[in-house]
Formats: structure tokens, sequence, C-alpha cells
């Protein structure tokens, strides 16, 4: 698996990108350096991602358009594909979402915490209801979504 590791605002950040029967995509988005990964070559893939990863940063990117194959439940990947239908500087609550699903809350929740490319799939715009800040596993938990919804223009979350 091919890798490029970089800094980002929240800390050092690595990228994680699979050669599979449909071609490259980014399989993955992890906090720290990924070090120890197998093959670690920046592909063309990787270093556009990077690049706009920093362009979303800088505040001069809304929208990412890359391969992305995350490994999930059926269910899981339902959940991340509506998640990437909500547009920069919106949010949904987890509610809104199950309901769109026929599901639970806490299932989207628990969806939203094995999301594996954060940011990029961004679990970050959803929240709890009565406009609060709900959970976060990246590094930093809801300090670092609360800085990604800022950056997004988003605010006015409670804890």
């Amino acid at each position: 698996m091919n890798f490029i590791s970089f800094q980002s605002p929240l800390g050092q950040i690595s990228l994680f990108a699979d050669s599979g029967g449909a071609g490259e995509a980014i399989v993955a988005l992890d906090w720290g350096h990924g070090a120890g990964a197998d093959g670690a070559h920046p592909t063309p893939l990787l270093k556009e991602a990077s690049r706009q990863l920093n362009a979303y940063f800088a505040g001069k990117l809304r929208r990412f358009d890359l391969p992305l194959r995350p490994a999930g439940t059926d269910f899981q990947k339902s959940v991340w594909r509506l998640m990437q239908e909500i547009p920069f500087g919106q949010t949904r609550t987890y509610g809104d979402l199950a309901g769109d699903l026929g599901s639970a809350p806490r299932a989207v929740g628990g969806a939203c915490g094995r999301n594996p490319i954060a940011i990029i799939i961004p679990c970050h715009r959803i929240v709890a209801s009565g406009a609060r800040i709900g959970g976060f596993t990246a590094v930093g938990g809801k300090n670092s979504k609360r800085h990604l919804l800022r950056l997004e223009g988003v605010a006015g979350l409670a804890a």
C-alpha cells in the first residue's frame, strides 16, 4: 500500500492508496506518520490528494475530487455516501442521516466513528441534535471537529 505523510493544521496526516481492479483509490487517512507501511511511495494520486487537502485547509477548496475506496460494511458505506453529499459549510444531524436510511442515530454515529477517510469523507459535518458538536474520533477529538467546522464557516455548536 502506498502512502504520503504531511503536516496539516491538525497535525501530521498520512494518506493511503491502494491499486485494485478498479484502479488506484484513496483508502485511508490516518493521524500521524505512516512509517513502516509496505511499499511507501507517494503516487501521483497521493500527491494530488495531499494538494487538495492543503488547499482545503487554506480555505481554497470546498469539494474533493478524488477516487475513494473505503473498506466497510454496506451500511457504513451508505452513511459515508450521504456524508459526501453534505455541502461545504453545512451540517446534518445523526438523526437526519438515520431518517434517510431508516436506521437509528446511534448506528449512524458508529459508522461515522469508523470512517477511514476523515475530512475527505466529511464526518465532521455530522452533529448531534440540539446544535451540539457530537463526537469525533480523530486526534484532538471535538477540538479538531470544531476547527474543521470553523474553517467551513459553521459556528454556534455547543459541547
